[in-house]
């Protein structure tokens, strides 16, 4: 069986990032529940760092280009954040966010942040507490824009974590 490839989305813009996103939300519609989101996922999981996968004997590495410090999120970045997760979620006007600490330096222009949320899924089974990773891009250390790249509840909630705990971050530190 021939193995299915992913589109590199690591050099394209914004703009177009957020576009393959679109289509991706596009295909979750057309009945591709889990294996789209978690495909783009893993897609732009790859662009925010540059590294390669762990493999299962190595340590999980803290974020890359991050201090040891934390800080909480503005409420600025909060809203930032919550408009990259939002269209994921099915009424996310309702969604209650639980909040990670943040680093509280970053040296890289980009940093991964996980994270929960309390909200309705478009997917019965996924409603409830669902763990999700953003790509955060920075701007004078400060959160300025974001892309979603998983969000899951249910039974799915374990792969996120897992995601997350390549970078060093844990969904479940979230309050």
């Amino acid at each position: 069986m021939p193995r299915a490839t992913l589109p590199n989305i690591c050099r394209r813009s914004q703009t177009e990032q957020s576009a393959f996103l679109n289509d991706t939300r596009a295909m979750q519609v057309s009945g591709f529940s889990l294996i789209a989101p978690l495909a783009a996922g893993l897609a732009l999981s790859e662009c925010t760092t540059g590294q390669t996968p762990l493999a299962s004997s190595e340590a999980p590495p803290p974020s890359a280009g991050v201090s040891s410090g934390q800080r909480d999120l503005t409420p600025e970045e909060k809203k930032v954040i919550m408009d990259a997760v939002g269209p994921s979620l099915r009424n996310a006007g309702s969604a209650k966010y639980h909040w990670a600490q943040f680093p509280a330096v970053v040296t890289e222009g980009s940093v991964n942040y996980c994270a929960t949320v309390d909200a309705q899924s478009p997917y019965a089974a996924y409603n409830g507490r669902q763990a999700y990773i953003v790509a955060a891009q920075m701007s004078g250390n400060r959160v300025s824009s974001a892309v979603i790249g998983l969000v899951a509840g249910g039974k799915d909630f374990a792969l996120v974590t897992k995601m997350c705990a390549k970078y060093g971050l844990d969904p479940r530190n979230a309050s």
